[in-house]
Formats: C-alpha cells, structure tokens, sequence
C-alpha cells in the first residue's frame, strides 16, 4: 500500500521502495509536499516524472519552482493526477514555468512532445489566487489570422439562435481536454451564481422573494437576516417572523394555546394594519414563546403545578364518574344520578341536569348536545344551552359503562355484555344500525375512527371491529385480568387493567408494543397524546409517562415514568388533559385541576406532592346480610386522635350493585378483615 505522494512523485519505484523498507514507511508519513521533496533531495533520491516510456529528469531549479506551485495549489486539484507530467498539464495555466528542463531523448511519441510543448516559454498565464475560484487568463501570441479569425466567429456566432448556439459550444467543448473543461468550470461558476432574494425585489417580485424565505425556520431565519442589509429589508417588510408564529399556531395545538393563555393570538392572522406591531415585535416574541414551551416542559418532568379543587358536595352517594371539558366549562356526571355544570374560571356551578334515575357514568359532549350513560340502561341526549331533553334511547338491559360520538356515528357499550352502534342524522333522529356482540363480561370502555371500533371487557381481552361493515377484525390478548380503560388513536391502542398495568398495542397487527408497570391497585382511566401517556388509579395517584420512550423498546422501564402526582383521596374515576393541564374527578367526590403552566414563582405545588401511607378517606366496613346481597351500615368517622384506622360506615338499606363472593351470610364478625378494603358497590365497571 503505497503513500499517493510515492506514487505521485515517482522517483523511486516500487521495487526499491519494497528493498528499502525504511524509507517507504518515511515516505507514507509525509503530508507536505515541500517537506516531502526537501528530505528526498537530502537522502540523495533525484527528483524525476513519470511518462510513457521511461523517466524525465528535471533540474534543481525545476524542482523548486514545481514543488512551489504545488504547495499554492489545493492538494485536490494534483492528487487526482495519475502522474506529474499530467499535473504540470493541468497545472499550465495557473503558474509560469521557466523552460530550464532538460528532457530524456528516449521519451516517445505525441505524449513526450506535448509534455515538451506545455512546458514551453511560448505560453504563459497569470495567476489569480482568492477565496473563490481559480481564473487564470491564458497569453496568447499573435500568430498568423488569429485575431480576425475570432472575431469573424463571434460574429457568426451572435447571429445563431439560443439553440443553435448552445448545440456549438457544446460540440467545442466535447473536442477540449480535461484541464479546459476545469478551466471553463471557474470561468463559469461565479456566472452561475445569483443573489435571488436580492435580484427579484428589483425585479418588482418582493412577494417571491418573500415566499421563499417564509419557508424558513427560526434558525435558518436568523441566519438569512445576516446575510446582507436586502436580504434583512426583505425578511422585516415581509413580517416573515410574524408568519413564522402564525404557521406554528396553525400546526401545534401548545402553540395554540400559549396565544389564546397569552393574549398575542389578536396580533396574529391580520392583515398589515396600523394595530399590527412591526416585525421586531415578533422577533422578539418567538424566543419567549421558546422559553414559556421549555419550562412548561420541565414543569410536566418535574411535576411542579398549582392544584384548584372542586369540590362536588353530592347529596346522597358521593363520587364524580365522568368529565370534559374546554376552555370556559366542566362538565361532569355523578354518582347522585346529576350532571352537573361547572365554570372553568370562577370553579361555580353554572348549571344542574337531572333526569336520569341511576349514576351518570358516562359522557360526551360538543358545540350542540350533550350525551351522557347511566346505570339505568339509557342513554339521554341534552341540549347544551338550555339542558332540555332531546332524546332518550333505551336499548341497552343494563347499566351503560360508556360512549364515543363523531361524525354522525355513536358507539356505546354495557354491563350486557353488548356494543350498540348508531346512526346520529340529528340529536332527535338516532338509529341503531348494529349490535356487536362477542365479549364474553361486560364491556367497559368503547373507542373508535373512520377505520376501527375498539372494545374492551371485563373478559380480558380487547376486540377490534370495522367502523364501517361492523364485522369483527382480530383480538387483543395480553393482559391478565379485566381491562377497564382504553384509548385508541391511529395505530396505537393504550389499555388499562385490573392487573395494575397499561399496555401499548399495534391495532394493526395485534402486538403487544410495552408494558408499563407502577401502579398498585387498577388502572381506571388513561389518556395520551403525542407526548405523554396520562392514567388514574384505585390507589388514588395520576402517573404521566414518557410516551415515545415508552414506544422505544431500547428505553429502560425505570425511565418511563416522569411523575407520580397524589392528590385525590379516593379512586380516580376520570382524567383528561392538554398540554398545559390535567382535570381529573375520584371516588372523593372532587375534581382536581393540574395548571402546568401558572405554576407560583417559588415553583411549589399547592397542596402534597406525595402522599405515603393511608390516604385521608376513609375504609368501609361490609357487612354480611340476607342472600347474597350485602348492606351497610353508618356511623361518624373516629377522632382523628384515636390511634385506630379511620372508618367510614355507610348507613342501612344501601344496596351493592357487585356480589362480593368473599361475603356471604355464613360469615362471622371475626371474618370482617378479609373485606375492609373492598369498595365493589362504589365503580360499575366489572374486571
């Protein structure tokens, strides 16, 4: 393996070189050409070129005076040179050359004499050296007709067409040799090159200039603004940093909401008014948008948030089974068979809704309607504005676990073991166009798209349907009790189960993508978006996931979960969240409301951040009566002194939906310890 500074020079061949091992291993350690020829003048080796034939050696003077236009030139342009005489070929234009060579007799045929030829005084060039490329212009003698002779071709060559004068200088290029072509090549490059944005505003096409750059991120948009005074004219008349804002909105829901948090959404979407700021404005807005979306970022991994708190004051039966929200309402459904309607500034009840006769348990709503399920076995559609009754649908034989509505299309499910698929024309004309059946408990939770219906039961398993024949896909299997919670969203499914863990499915392919494991008791409720996995659980704890390292089946589980927030003092029931917040509603008859983005300045979160041991509920006390049924009954809560558990007592005649099969009539006071932590007749699902 010869050095390319061996094999350049020449000099020395490779049977020597193998002879003498010393100076191969002191020759592929050379990098400067000069060095280079210095050591092997001084180690005795003459200076020579390679050509067809035999060997040319060259004067000390001619060495010098090579080596020292090599050193000027980029190594690139003589290392691609197959031999110095072909170099000095392609070299001929840059540098003057002296002919003080003497040639070896023995060189042969046209190869000798044109190297002979390009070594000549008769042809000289100047040498201009800058930072772009190298053009030389070549000194020609007058010789013969020259002169006139060009002039006549240029002459004839103004009055060809476009075409026809292309297809020549193309055919005059094919005839040229390598070191021409380069020579065009820096002749033309500076030609070909154009300030665009400059050259169109003086054109009259500052709108193309600018539509280019609107392209632009903010990075790139920086750099454009410091390329010359035009381009920074071109970049502050087009408010390209105002457009830049306006395109994130468009795309990002946290941009969105930070404009709507923040107040600067009215500057947006405007034409060029007297109350639009100049583009420096929103220059100077972008970086603290940038930093608003950072901490709100670190707020969300370390869990840094201010808590408000509602607090429902049910009459009878405590507990919020269902919520959504928006910007300016809560909307939730509770266990004392009430909608209630909550405003999401002043946390006031706005509004009552009553007419079921069991617990809402499930709901949905839009711009027009309302649509909430009960343990009653129906299904109530209401007015949002008003809260009048629109419709009642009665299908289902038991309690109705949950619902999803869009696009005209609504799915809901039951303890009765069925999916109800319905045609929405209108709040008062819904049909049912399907029954589902399959799953072998009752199905507690419905999603579904354009493409899939996704069910999830207390069987275990999670069945897919087509959205539009209704015919049964494939089954999910994986989880090793009944599953409670479920969320669907292009090819993700993320579940809930009584086996405390959250799984990751490929709806496609049914596979199995992760299993997060944290949680102590079933998981209830879950939620994701591009970013984070949200899930509520019977041990009362909301923990937010990493969802792209959950997808990453090379992330360690240890860094899945971001936070764990403790807040509730019962089951959480239902959560939902945003980027900037999470609401969620418990066993305790609350609904807590996570701000992410309000955070105080000393950077606490109101309320614990943790909660160890027994939460400050309470435990119930079930007692075994006639049947299979199971009563209870009520008392005050014992003196927070006393150094007894806390225990709260429901009063006679409340009847458990669930049968408990620990429980039965031939148990003894003695076996009340194996139920002191059952609360089967507070949550309708079934797992």
């Amino acid at each position: 393996h010869l050095h390319p500074f061996a094999l350049l020079f020449g000099g020395v061949t490779g049977e020597a070189l193998v002879a003498r091992p010393t100076k191969a291993v002191w020759l592929s350690e050379v990098n400067d050409v000069s060095a280079f020829a210095g050591r092997r003048r001084r180690a005795g080796f003459p200076f020579s070129e390679r050509v067809s034939g035999g060997i040319v050696n060259m004067e000390p003077e001619m060495e010098d005076k090579t080596l020292e236009l090599m050193c000027s030139v980029p190594r690139s342009l003589w290392l691609g040179c197959s031999s110095v005489a072909e170099s000095l070929c392609a070299l001929r234009c840059l540098q003057s050359i002296p002919s003080t060579r003497a040639h070896n007799q023995n060189t042969s045929g046209m190869e000798s004499q044109n190297l002979v030829d390009d070594l000549s005084p008769k042809k000289n060039t100047v040498l201009k050296l800058s930072n772009g490329p190298v053009v030389g212009s070549r000194k020609r003698p007058s010789e013969g007709n020259y002169e006139k002779e060009k002039e006549h071709c240029i002459a004839l060559f103004d009055q060809w067409s476009e075409a026809d004068q292309v297809e020549f200088v193309e055919r005059l290029i094919s005839r040229m040799c390598h070191y021409q072509h380069g020579h065009i090549n820096s002749y033309l490059k500076p030609m070909l090159q154009r300030d665009f944005i400059t050259a169109l505003p003086a054109q009259g096409l500052d709108h193309i200039a600018e539509n280019i750059l609107s392209f632009l991120d903010a990075r790139s948009l920086c750099s454009a603004e410091l390329v010359c005074k035009e381009w920074q004219r071109v970049i502050s008349e087009g408010m390209l940093w105002k457009k830049l804002i306006e395109r994130m909105v468009r795309t990002d829901p946290l941009w969105k909401g930070l404009s709507e948090r923040h107040q600067w959404e009215k500057y947006l979407f405007k034409n060029r008014t007297s109350e639009v700021p100049p583009n420096s404005y929103y220059h100077s807005l972008y970086p603290k948008i940038i930093q608003d979306i950072e901490t709100i970022e670190a707020n969300w991994r370390c869990g840094r948030h201010n808590l408000q708190r509602i607090q429902c004051r049910s009459e009878n039966s405590k507990g919020v089974y269902c919520l959504q929200y928006d910007d300016d309402k809560i909307i939730s459904g509770l266990r004392d068979n009430s909608i209630k309607i909550w405003d999401k500034q002043s946390l006031e009840c706005l509004k009552i809704l009553t007419g079921h006769t069991g617990s809402v348990l499930c709901l949905q709503y839009d711009e027009r309607v309302i649509v909430t399920g009960s343990s009653d076995s129906t299904v109530r559609v209401w007015e949002v504005t008003t809260g009048e009754v629109l419709n009642t649908l009665i299908h289902h034989n038991e309690a109705v676990l949950h619902l999803r509505f869009a696009n005209g299309l609504m799915v809901t499910c039951s303890k009765d073991r069925s999916i109800a698929v319905w045609d929405m024309a209108s709040p008062t004309d819904i049909s049912l166009r399907r029954v589902l059946v399959g799953h072998r408990a009752a199905v507690n939770v419905v999603d579904f798209d354009d493409k899939y219906i996704v069910s999830a039961s207390g069987d275990r398993t999670i069945k897919v349907w087509s959205t539009s024949t209704c015919e049964f896909v494939r089954t999910l299997n994986g989880h090793k009790r009944g599953i409670a919670c479920l969320q669907y969203r292009d090819r993700l499914v993320v579940s809930g189960s009584s086996d405390n863990t959250i799984r990751l499915w490929d709806i496609e392919c049914g596979a199995c993508l992760r299993v997060l494991e944290g949680h102590e008791e079933l998981v209830r409720c879950i939620r994701f978006d591009n970013k984070r996995i949200v899930s509520g659980a019977y041990d009362g704890k909301i923990k937010v996931w990493d969802l792209q390292a959950a997808l990453d089946p090379r992330a360690p589980a240890s860094t899945l979960c971001l936070r764990t927030l403790v807040e509730h003092s019962g089951r959480v029931f239902r959560l939902q969240f945003d980027e900037f917040q999470i609401i969620s509603s418990s066993h305790d008859d609350t609904i807590l409301i996570w701000d992410f983005l309000n955070v105080s300045t000393n950077g606490q979160s109101e309320g614990r951040a943790w909660d160890s041991g027994c939460p400050s509920g309470s435990l119930s006390v079930l007692l075994a009566c006639e049947g299979k049924q199971t009563r209870s009954i009520e008392r005050p809560a014992m003196d927070q002194s006393s150094n007894g558990p806390h225990l709260d007592v429901f009063s006679a005649g409340t009847a458990v939906e669930l049968v408990d099969p620990v429980v039965s009539p031939t148990h003894g006071v003695s076996d009340l310890r194996l139920v002191l932590h059952m609360h089967t007749e507070v949550d309708p699902i079934h797992t």
